[in-house]
């Protein structure tokens, strides 16, 4: 399952509610970087606000609100805020399992990694320290 979640904010200007949101898909998020330190820009670009006008500066000035996540997401999304440090870790690992698990099974026919915790951990070392020394 994809990893995605909404985020949308809320302000006003001119007197009238504006509530632009942007579906982001988090597993392309992770492999250009994990970096949402611009999401407020990318939200109005998304939403047709300029960025040198003054609604832009009212969307600027509050906080970014998430909600239906899906896949792994879905653990680390609570009140509308979003756990991006948690989440990476854990994607980060995913990623590595994904890569060592047919290697197990494979070579050695071993299907659940998990039964074999320090088999499951030789495998993810091995994976990251060929990582390291590319």
């Amino acid at each position: 399952m994809k990893n995605q979640l909404t985020a949308s904010v809320i302000f006003y200007f001119k007197g009238e509610r504006h509530a632009p949101v942007l579906r982001l898909d988090l597993d392309e998020l992770m492999r250009r970087g994990g970096n949402l330190e611009n999401l407020h820009h990318t939200i109005a670009v998304a939403n047709g606000i300029d960025p040198y006008s003054y609604e832009y500066e009212m969307l600027l000035g509050e906080e970014i609100s998430f909600d239906q996540p899906t896949g792994v997401a879905s653990e680390f999304v609570q009140d509308g805020r979003f756990d991006l440090d948690g989440f990476t870790v854990q994607w980060q690992e995913q990623r590595v399992l994904a890569a060592v698990r047919p290697i197990a099974e494979r070579c050695i026919g071993v299907t659940d990694l998990d039964a074999k915790p320090k088999l499951k951990a030789a495998l993810v070392a091995a994976y990251l320290a060929g990582k390291a020394s590319t």
